[in-house]
């Protein structure tokens, strides 16, 4: 007995699998090794064991027990008893040392494994089972010799050779073997310094050690084959070890199960699938139903997800290579011939997508990288640097949002390239596949730390490979199926192994994949053969990928056998799985840091009983698949909810795979719905997560498995595959139908994103907290004491300050940000949102009243149900929170809290749902700014008189006590009234609203008296009762329209502009932040008004002075609303009736041209913002401001694209910024109006302010961000408008030699039109023609060049141009069109020019046409006639042999567009054609290519070689933005414009001699659908194209402006080239004016056109041919906003040339003088000369921008002022010309001719001498100082 106690004995509970954490009822008990005192009685210790071998706790537990004398009798006896008294196993430590000596398993010692076979057998025989421990402690020395310096693998072989000769040799008499025990011993001895080497070479050694064993010798073991390992330092799969294995320690571990029966049980092989079946196959119905509430534990991560071909679109933008799934769209593969070309345009959404997502607030968002638009043709021989900007804009921004991005590499779009290559079936693609993680890895893996390789790689290999339904649509499910999974195998490892080694250390990031499975079980439960089916269901679904990586390298046993047993039944291949070699399978084994789980349903399976060999998926494994009929089916015919399958799978995924070692990742889950039914209210997916989620949380509290997040498929609804559109997973709603592509949340997306909020299921929702809230918020401060204002009032500062704007001050774009405390929010009002008009007891208020009688308000709709927003707490914060406001702007319904005004009713429901709202807020960080008032009063309060009852004062302030006690913990920001002035005026005056009391002079007064006392009386019960307590502010919210007086100069006017303000709003705030009384101003009008009226007494009642005290000062900070302005002029008004609006003595209107709304007189007049703003620093001291209530509304059922909204703001918020920047405005919030669509009052729902739209036919009142809310989102996020990186200002010059020039054309300028025998032309003509040109200008004279060459010539000295370009008037050099007769006076004039040009060193640029044909040949057709190509070589010819030897610089045609266009589409320019829109231009534009063509080969083939000059085009062309940059129609539309427009002349010259493919198949497509049997769009042969092609020179480029496209869609029957070309443009309202309407300032547009057609014609070397800007109206010298158009637009082209490498050689200024305009006559003026057209002598005078663009060229560009002050900027410049005698003379010439005069005149003439000298000194001096004065500007 004595030996028995010191034996360790080890009472353990056998598993029942060797994986599995639960415990049969089966107790082993343990006993060894032999105690030290049986060691020496037995003699036997005398170990063999070296010395270095031994560690220091040999002496304490010898069992190295063999001697050649070993076996005494004492042994056997010794087991025996141990037996008897029930120890059921033993441990031995077998010696490594002593086995294999020379730690080769080919010279083992023999006497030593004799002696342990011994051992061995008598412990067999005396009915123990040995636990035997291959190593304990020290590693052999003779081992740790040879891994010395070695890698940690050549440890692991040395420890396989020995385990495995172990094995062979005592495998027969061992039960359990181990690997290690005494850990840190072992590691202590292992040859290597660093103990992460160490560590990772024993694990290898293990997990070799364990993969042999299991391979080669027990593919049924028992148990596995453990490690008995140290405490806290590893855990086995399925369990801890730790808490079983310590034979290092001497104590007794018990498990308090109860004895099995069966003792034999523990030996019965059990697979991971039977453990699960059977643990959960007992269930009931209602306890695997049964739903848990609970959380999730803490950072759990909830995510959603989608797929790159699923959703981007753009197939083809931006340079992204084709892939499998583009191909397969447009094979026609897809239900009704969808395709993903466009998908929900997500490559365009960035923003939108990223607004939905922080609604939802995930912490993940899975999404694909599209492989082709990175690596367009699949590999890295071309990167797609767009592709790259896209991820990587995504990317920043969910990490601004906080949501953290899980990327996959590979989710089925490989690039078409590759494929045709062989694909997923060709081996090379792993070097492909490897490449292009590494780019991804290398290129955002500092920003993405969860990494997918693959995801879904069974879909591949099954779907795309087996069954064909996929692309690459291959249908070999036996062969290509198996050896692409092997591929994506190797392809994942390689790419894991990439990472581990290259990337890990410094990313810290995480590499796995996502395997989708279903969950399967047996059709026939009680069949043991469909329970193997629905295990090996699971093996070649999941095992199939999840085994070699998880478990062995090795495809699973079932998987193998499985195809082996196929084929030998079939006596022929029917499939073909690949094997991998060893050191594969050790490369492919644990390749991933967390298991990726995607599962949607379950199966039923069944055995198959007579199978057959042809090959599918279903007869190779020899499964058959069923579904449930009680499962409910999905709109997807293979999903079916069985919710209780996910916690299944995760148990066996667990089980089989991961243990507590690995994190399961649900990484895809969900459900489609169909096409029909509700497409928003999507309750089955809200029941399906519902019931998923909850039995993945049972997964995590109930049977430990070790889930890390969830991730909801999809994001949005999607395209899907073969099934196109069809089936929708989305959480956001897509509609495919409108080309926004615009998402609505549905019921789902609300649902889940309340799940993520609560982390699960919690019991119950945790109280309300109370904690304060603190919010950046002005500390309330009293507003100093101000004095009564002045009338008119001292703020008339702001009409003297702005009102003499020009349009170009007032306009000009501002850009900055607001300050970091500034808040940014939105509003909204209870009437106009809530709806449950009647709910929970809410009482009726005057506006349900007034809404239910018919004809009050448009389409008799009413406020009872509006958004329902009563009802939809959630839905209205989760657009809050994707908008990302700070604050948000509501008002509390009077009669929803108490229903009868009074607070003996209080409706706690209604008090509950503020209390949810405003939680909600606050939870979200979102400052609740709360309104007590908005219009809405109870109508009990009515029926006792409403507001014109003082009763009512204490009535309102009992109602705001109550709100400050009951929300005044979280609510910081108050209102009382919102806009008094309304509720007096048009609840009281007007009575246009309820309560309707028609009576406008005296009711209007008296209710805002009481209104005012309403409002001191709240403001003190804070003060007195709360601020102390909750620190908030409150305050009123008047309504604001700026005035602009319609004579600023006229003092009658700035009073009536003083008098409407203070009338409007004066009337409320004079007393609040004045001196407690209304202005003097409405004192005295309405005081005199009623004397004159009669009356005893003023209508305006009088304040005492104690009232006058309470009520001044009663405002924190000042808070308005506005939305337009108005033009007002003193009136005198009637006398009768007496009204308020009469007692102003104003009237207003508006200007025609500002922007028109959907209410009549809110025009958007931007900048009357930033006036009002000053406006009220000026009146009222500057107090905090605070804007409530701006936006506009539109009158339309959808307007998700609502571009003018976006204008709106887009201009407003500049304006408040420029107040703020510049003006010192001490702004601190701006809210828009309005958060959505609403109830707009007596309009019903037919104005729209939202910024979400809300379908009201709907009666879920779904809620769609329109393309404002992402807008207006963007201007939050960045906290104003920051000044784009692109539009910085770049300082530098331009490339020496570049040629600076100006710009004319013949008609425009010359005049002489039948001098010296010129012919007539067609301008000649079509300006004679009444009602063609503006005020029947003709260029008869224009500006006389014909006769003032000199002139001319010495303005282009003073300009400093190094060339000038001009045209020749055909018909002045053959004044018939031919040559017939060629008039030498005509060509004389050219010659002269040309002369004096050479002589000033300016290069002439000639223009050879430029509009002016002889009228001769428009007689016989023009262009529209094909002999003019003749014509024109002819009279080119003509110029070449005669002027060529002096111009080196020609241009065939200038602006063909115009010619064919505008002289014979639409007939605005001659010769004013437009009876054939549809065949003319094409006709004249076919001409006029062939004509450039035939000039161009005729100088390159006969005069370059001698005249050595250059020779080409000059093409005009806009630039084109999309009107919404997020839409791909809208894109289309711009490219389509470019080609219309540019690409017409510029494809065939520069590109390939023939028209572009976009207006080919435009045309044909169109001329086709008209009936005609070919193209409108005349064809070039193809020996045309060879002459054509390559005509060029140079690029010559006329641009001036950029417009905005869309797509519009024509009746097909229209035949012009406007429909052909099916694009409409508008221009964006914050761009500056000019005056042309078409001509807006867009410098930025220039620089995207040259870098455009860099990238589209390879890079020609270009010149600007015409760039300028024109101004309308009144004569201004100082033309600073054509200073700014050419700062601009220069400094646009020089970074082309700087920045974007385009081959820019010139630029040419238009114009030199203003001059005849075409069709406009002289109305607009281009020049940088002045022209005095009515001076009959046409005097010419510089304007500012004269110099400065000759500054320009002086500085070649813009000298860095950072550099110091550069001589460049010193220069004479052109000056100003001084009348003087009856000559123009310049300053200077002015005082020479003065001195010249003194000299003749003599002493009796020296007073007048001395008074012209002092003129001329004077005019030299203004002069100069203008030009000082300029060249500050």
């Amino acid at each position: 007995m004595e030996l028995f106690c010191k034996t360790v004995i080890f009472l353990l509970v056998s598993p029942s699998l060797g994986i599995n954490g639960e415990f049969t009822q089966n107790f082993i008990a343990i006993a060894g090794p032999l105690p030290s005192e049986l060691v020496n009685r037995l003699h036997l210790q005398n170990q063999v064991l070296p010395k270095e071998d031994q560690g220091p706790a040999v002496a304490e537990a010898y069992d190295y027990l063999c001697q050649q004398d070993l076996m005494a009798p004492e042994l056997s006896q010794y087991f025996s008893h141990l037996r008897e008294i029930g120890v059921t196993h033993y441990k031995v430590f077998l010696p490594w040392a002593c086995i294999l000596p020379k730690a080769d398993a080919r010279k083992p010692d023999e006497a030593q494994v004799e002696c342990y076979q011994e051992l061995l057998e008598t412990l067999v025989a005396a009915d123990l089972r040995p636990v035997v421990v291959l190593h304990h402690q020290r590693v052999p020395g003779a081992v740790a010799m040879q891994a010395m310096g070695r890698k940690a693998n050549t440890f692991a072989d040395l420890f396989v050779e020995y385990a495995e000769f172990s094995f062979r040799v005592f495998g027969d008499l061992v039960d359990v073997w181990l690997t290690f025990s005494d850990l840190p011993e072992v590691l202590r001895s292992l040859p290597y310094d660093d103990p992460q080497y160490r560590a990772q070479a024993l694990a290898a050694a293990h997990e070799r050690a364990y993969t042999v064993y299991h391979e080669k010798y027990s593919p049924s073991i028992t148990y596995p084959l453990f490690s008995a390992i140290n405490k806290e330092e590893t855990r086995t799969i399925g369990y801890d070890v730790n808490e079983f294995l310590d034979f290092s320690s001497s104590h007794v571990l018990s498990k308090t199960n109860t004895l099995q029966e069966n003792p034999d049980a523990v030996l019965a092989p059990r697979s991971s699938y039977q453990t699960v079946w059977e643990m959960f196959a007992k269930q009931s119905e209602l306890e695997r139903d049964s739903f848990l509430q609970d959380v999730f534990p803490s950072g759990f991560l909830w995510g959603t997800s989608t797929g790159a071909f699923n959703i981007e679109g753009a197939w083809a933008e931006d340079g992204k290579g084709e892939s499998i799934w583009d191909q397969f769209g447009h094979a026609g593969h897809v239900y009704m011939n969808q395709t993903a070309d466009v998908a929900c345009d997500s490559y365009y959404k960035t923003s939108y997508d990223v607004y939905l997502l922080r609604g939802l607030h995930p912490q993940l968002y899975k999404f694909s990288v599209s492989w082709p638009r990175i690596f367009p043709a699949g590999t890295n021989e071309t990167i797609n640097t767009k592709g790259v900007d896209y991820y990587n804009q995504l990317i920043n921004r969910l990490l601004e949002s906080n949501i953290e991005p899980m990327v996959t590499l590979f989710h089925w779009d490989l690039p078409q390239a590759l494929q045709v290559l062989g694909g997923w079936q060709n081996d090379s693609i792993i070097d492909a596949f490897v490449n292009y993680a590494d780019f991804c890895f290398a290129t955002f893996g500092d920003r993405v730390k969860i990494w997918i390789t693959f995801h879904e790689p069974w879909v591949i290999s099954y779907a795309g490979y087996g069954t064909g339904e996929h692309p690459p649509g291959i249908t070999d499910p036996g062969v290509a199926s198996y050896k692409v999974a092997h591929t994506i195998l190797k392809a994942h490892a390689k790419v894991w192994h990439l990472y581990n080694d290259k990337y890990r250390s410094q990313q810290l990031g995480k590499v796995g994949l996502v395997l989708n499975s279903d969950w399967a079980e047996p059709k026939t439960p009680a069949n043991a053969e469909d329970v193997r089916a629905s295990e090996r269901y699971l093996q070649f679904m999941l095992g199939w990928f999840a085994h070699p990586i998880f478990v062995n390298g090795d495809y699973p046993d079932i998987l193998k056998a499985q195809i082996q047993e196929v084929n030998q039944q079939c006596s022929t291949t029917v499939a073909q799985l690949p094997l991998f070699t060893e050191e594969e399978k050790s490369w492919v084994k644990g390749t991933a840091d967390f298991f990726g789980l995607s599962h949607y349903t379950s199966r039923l399976v069944s055995a198959v009983t007579n199978g057959t060999c042809t090959p599918s998926y279903e007869s190779i494994g020899n499964f058959s698949l069923h579904a449930d009929p009680s499962w409910p089916q999905t709109a997807s015919s293979w999903i079916h909810v069985v919710p209780w399958g996910l916690r299944r799978l995760l148990k066996f995924v667990s089980q089989e795979y991961t243990g507590t070692k690995i994190p399961i990742y649900i990484a895809g889950n969900g459900m489609p719905t169909g096409d029909a039914g509700d497409l928003i209210n999507d309750t089955l997916r809200v029941d399906y997560f519902r019931r998923y989620i909850n039995e993945a949380l049972k997964a995590v509290k109930l049977d430990t498995v070790d889930v890390r997040s969830y991730i909801a498929q999809s994001l949005v609804d999607g395209f899907e595959g073969p099934v196109g559109y069809s089936l929708k997973f989305g959480l956001h709603h897509v509609n495919f139908e409108d080309s926004n592509r615009p998402r609505t949340p549905k019921a789902s997306a609300y649902f889940y994103s309340s799940v993520i909020e609560k982390n699960g299921f919690p019991s119950k929702v945790l109280d309300r907290s109370s904690t304060p809230v603190v919010f950046n918020l002005p500390v309330p401060s009293k507003l100093p004491n101000l004095p009564a204002s002045e009338v008119p009032s001292k703020a008339k500062v702001v009409w003297q300050k702005f009102s003499s704007q020009t349009d170009f001050e007032r306009d000009v774009y501002f850009y900055g940000t607001f300050p970091e405390d500034f808040t940014w929010g939105v509003s909204s009002s209870a009437y106009q949102v809530e709806g449950g008009w009647d709910a929970d007891g809410k009482g009726p208020s005057i506006w349900d009243n007034f809404t239910h009688v018919p004809g009050n308000i448009k389409n008799n709709d009413t406020g009872d149900i509006a958004c329902d927003s009563y009802n939809k707490v959630e839905e209205d914060i989760y657009l809050l929170r994707a908008l990302g406001v700070k604050n948000y702007g509501f008002s509390l319904s009077w009669s929803r809290i108490f229903p009868s005004g009074r607070n003996n009713s209080i409706n706690s429901h209604g008090v509950d749902y503020y209390n949810r709202l405003i939680d909600g807020l606050v939870a979200n960080n979102i400052t609740p700014i709360v309104t007590l008032y908005h219009w809405d009063l109870p109508q009990a309060l009515q029926d006792i008189g409403g507001w014109e009852s003082s009763a009512l004062i204490d009535l309102f302030d009992s109602f705001a006590d109550f709100c400050f006690q009951t929300f005044g913990d979280r609510v910081k920001f108050w209102i009382t009234f919102n806009e008094p002035q309304v509720i007096a005026w048009f609840g009281y005056g007007a009575g246009t609203f309820p309560p309707n009391v028609n009576d406008p002079g005296s009711a209007p007064y008296r209710v805002a008296h009481i209104l005012l006392k309403a409002h001191a009386r709240v403001y003190h019960t804070y003060d007195d009762k709360y601020r102390a307590s909750q620190g908030g502010v409150i305050a009123l919210c008047p309504n604001i329209d700026w005035v602009e007086p319609k004579t600023p100069s006229d003092p009658r006017d700035i009073e009536a502009a003083d008098r409407y303000l203070q009338f409007l709003v004066g009337w409320f705030t004079h007393p609040i932040f004045k001196n407690g009384d209304y202005p003097d101003v409405m004192k005295w009008k309405v005081g005199n008004r009623s004397e004159l009226q009669n009356l005893p007494s003023s209508r305006l009642p009088v304040f005492t002075a104690e009232e006058r005290e309470y009520i001044r000062g009663t405002a924190d900070v000042f808070c308005f609303n506005t939305y337009t302005s108005k033009i007002v002029t003193h009136a005198t008004t009637r006398l009768r009736p007496f009204s308020y609006m009469y007692d102003q003595e104003v009237l207003t209107k508006v200007d025609s041209s500002w922007p028109s709304s959907a209410i009549a007189d809110h025009r958007a007049v931007a900048w009357g913002l930033r006036r009002l703003l000053n406006w009220i620093k000026e009146e009222y001291g500057n107090p905090p401001i605070y804007i409530i209530e701006n936006g506009v509304g539109i009158k339309t059922k959808s307007d998700i694209d609502d571009n003018s909204r976006i204008f709106y703001y887009k201009t407003y918020i500049d304006e408040a910024l420029k107040a703020y920047k510049l003006d010192g405005v001490n702004l601190r919030g701006y809210n828009a109006w309005s958060f959505m669509d609403t109830f707009e009052w007596l309009n019903g729902y037919d104005p729209r302010f939202g910024l979400h739209q809300v379908d009201f036919d709907n009666p879920n009142r779904p809620r769609t961000p329109k393309r404002s809310a992402v807008y207006y989102a963007e201007i939050i996020r960045n906290n104003g408008i920051p000044l784009p990186k692109e539009n910085e200002f770049l300082h530098g010059e331009f490339p020496k030699n570049f040629c600076w020039s100006v710009a004319t054309a013949a008609y425009q300028i010359e005049g002489g039109w039948r001098a010296d025998g010129k012919g007539l032309s067609i301008w000649d003509q079509f300006s004679h023609t009444p009602l063609k040109i503006s005020n029947d200008d003709t260029g008869d004279v224009a500006c006389d060049s014909y006769h003032k060459i000199e002139e001319d010539v010495e303005m282009l000295k003073s300009l400093k141009v190094s060339h000038y370009r001009f045209s020749i008037s055909w018909s002045r050099i053959l004044p018939d069109g031919t040559t017939s007769y060629i008039n030498e006076m005509g060509l004389n004039y050219y010659e002269r020019l040309i002369d004096a040009l050479l002589a000033a060193n300016i290069m002439p640029q000639v223009t050879l046409y430029h509009w002016d044909l002889p009228q001769a040949l428009q007689n016989v057709g023009g262009w529209e006639n094909d002999t003019i190509i003749q014509r024109f070589k002819e009279y080119a010819e003509v110029l070449f042999q005669r002027l060529g030897d002096k111009v080196k610089f020609w241009i065939t045609l200038n602006e063909p567009y115009n010619t064919a266009y505008c002289g014979y589409g639409v007939g605005t320019a001659a010769p004013g054609i437009s009876v054939r829109p549809g065949r003319a231009p094409y006709v004249v534009g076919h001409n006029l290519i062939r004509a450039h063509a035939e000039v161009w080969h005729l100088y390159n083939e006969t005069y370059r070689a001698k005249q050595g000059g250059l020779i080409s085009i000059a093409i005009n062309s806009d630039w084109a933005e999309p009107r919404n940059p997020h839409n791909q129609e809208d894109i289309d539309a711009a490219r389509q414009y470019l080609q219309f427009l540019l690409g017409w002349f510029a494809h065939p010259i520069f590109k390939n001699g023939d028209y572009n493919e976009v207006m080919k198949t435009r045309i044909r497509e169109r001329s086709l659908a008209q009936g005609l049997n070919r193209s409108r769009l005349p064809e070039f042969t193809e020996s045309e194209k060879q002459r054509i092609k390559g005509t060029y020179d140079y690029f010559g480029l006329n641009h001036y402006t950029t417009v905005l496209t869309y797509n519009i869609n024509y009746p097909a029957g229209v035949q012009s080239y406007d429909s052909d070309r099916g694009v409409a443009s508008v221009t964006d309202r914050s761009w500056l004016n000019s005056g042309s309407l078409w001509l807006k300032v867009t410098p930025f547009g220039f620089r995207k056109l040259l870098r455009w057609i860099k990238e589209e014609y390879n890079n020609p070397p270009i010149y600007v041919t015409e760039n300028g800007i024109s101004e309308r109206g009144g004569l201004d010298f100082n033309d600073t906003w054509r200073m700014h158009y050419y700062r601009s637009y220069v400094n646009e082209a020089l970074k082309a040339v700087v920045l974007d490498g385009v081959d820019l050689r010139g630029y040419t200024a238009w114009t030199l003088m203003d001059n005849f305009e075409w069709a406009v006559g002289f109305d607009e003026r281009f020049g940088l000369y002045h022209v005095n057209f009515t001076d009959p002598n046409l005097p010419r005078r510089p304007k500012a921008s004269a110099r400065y663009y000759s500054q320009i060229i002086n500085c070649n560009g813009f000298p860095d002022p950072a550099m110091g002050p550069h001589p460049c900027l010193e220069l004479d410049s052109p000056q100003a010309l001084v009348r003087f005698l009856g000559l123009d003379l310049t300053a200077q010439n002015a005082e020479i001719a003065l001195y010249v005069l003194f000299a003749l005149s003599g002493v009796g003439v020296l007073g007048l001498a001395l008074f012209a000298y002092k003129y001329g000194k004077l005019s030299k001096r203004s002069h100069k100082q203008s030009h000082l004065q300029l060249s500050k500007l």
